[in-house]
């Protein structure tokens, strides 16, 4: 099985390597790394690995064979043009993050970051031979791809950011009683069966699961799906669970690295479902609109998992990226709304929307306040988190410490 061992952590007196799971597919000398995002794992880029490449077979199952000083040179600096060896095909990579999948699961929040995992991706990449690659992330993983993109941005050819968020507060989806009835469901989930049911609800639309196909509807294939993937690959440890938990709440992009990001020679695109619930739409357009002039925001109807509701759409916005980075688009080129927009059900425009207010001191005072409140919203829901894993808990203690009865036997 092919593995990168990436880092090495101390556990108790002795030092551990950090291993990550990596699939290769398709050859070509265009690259991209695809980093997937909370819980997830490798294979859930299944639809743009079959988009960008046209299989879903494996490369191969070996690592890669080690480069002498003269070929490698100095692969954090060195910079490739496209499709310099390999042909005009495109190879992808994709991986699990630590604490999931087959990657190695650390013990403690403090080994989980997306800093700590952008340099995981940075150092698969120098395994690969990647002097560059094209940087696609979704969720936790377009956090881990901004970072990547701010740390190395000379190993970019481009950046995709799937259903992103800006970390931190941003992570809290809007409170209402769907979103408190998942949030519980999901604490309680101790089966694939009960994980399934509330990751569907999390995933997609009602609309696209209520679809039919065949004789049955588009929920009960993707529960058998569902549940049949986290058979195989076992649920998610709390470890891992808390660690990228952890990483996607103290995420940051600093306005220094949006600069560093912004002033890079190469394209981004800020790809959002406008029905996501767990990443709001307002804080993608948010973050394009910080990254103009370089970003296009797409916007597709869609949900969380718009990469698998809408497969088409995404890979072409995905090979449109790809296209316009071969041809050196200029920023304000790609950043434009291109005729066909309408063509193919998305919009595309190279400023979001966003809700303007009047700036006098009323309106100042109005925007504050409505600041305040979705912060305090946000906090009412961690509270309410809390409260329940601390009442489950509590539950857990009272059952172990509740005394046995036992039954008087007659002499």
């Amino acid at each position: 099985m092919p593995y990168c061992e990436v880092d090495r952590y101390q556990n108790g007196d002795k030092w551990e390597g950090v291993r990550l799971f990596y699939r290769r597919y398709g050859r070509g000398g265009t690259k991209v790394l695809l980093i997937i995002g909370l819980a997830g794992t490798h294979d859930s880029w299944g639809p743009q690995i079959k988009g960008l490449t046209g299989s879903m077979e494996p490369a191969d199952d070996e690592a890669p064979p080690p480069r002498t000083d003269e070929e490698s040179g100095d692969a954090a600096t060195a910079a490739a043009d496209e499709g310099e060896d390999g042909g005009d095909g495109i190879e992808v990579c994709c991986f699990d993050n630590r604490g999931v999948g087959r990657s190695s699961v650390l013990p403690h929040k403090s080994y989980y970051s997306t800093a700590i995992m952008a340099r995981d991706a940075l150092a698969l990449m120098d395994h690969l031979g990647w002097k560059k690659a094209h940087v696609f992330g979704h969720s936790m993983g377009a956090m881990i791809s901004c970072k990547l993109a701010a740390m190395a941005p000379h190993r970019l050819c481009s950046l995709a950011l799937l259903n992103v968020t800006g970390g931190g507060f941003q992570c809290f989806p809007k409170v209402d009683g769907q979103m408190l009835s998942l949030a519980f469901r999901f604490l309680k989930a101790r089966t694939p069966e009960e994980r399934a049911l509330v990751d569907l609800e999390t995933h997609y639309t009602k609309e696209y699961l209520d679809e039919k196909v065949g004789s049955c509807t588009r929920r009960t294939v993707l529960y058998q799906e569902y549940v049949k993937g986290i058979s195989s690959t076992g649920m998610q440890s709390n470890c891992g669970f808390e660690g990228q938990v952890n990483a996607c709440w103290t995420h940051k992009v600093t306005t220094k690295e949006l600069d560093t990001i912004r002033s890079a020679d190469f394209l981004v695109s800020v790809i959002h479902g406008r029905y996501d619930i767990i990443a709001q739409l307002r804080h993608a357009r948010r973050l394009a609109e910080r990254l103009m002039p370089i970003a296009r925001m797409v916007e597709l109807h869609g949900a969380h998992l718009v990469s698998h509701e809408r497969p088409e759409e995404v890979n072409n916005a995905l090979m449109d990226l790809i296209k316009a980075t071969k041809s050196t688009r200029k920023p304000e080129e790609w950043s434009s709304q291109p005729e066909n927009a309408s063509e193919t059900g998305a919009l595309i425009s190279s400023r979001p929307v966003t809700v303007t207010m009047q700036t006098d001191d009323g309106g100042n005072a109005a925007v504050a306040v409505y600041n305040l409140l979705a912060k305090l919203q946000l906090s009412f829901l961690y509270v309410i988190a809390v409260i329940l894993m601390g009442f489950e808990h509590m539950r857990n203690i009272v059952r172990v410490m509740k005394p046995v009865r036992v039954a008087a036997i007659e002499s």
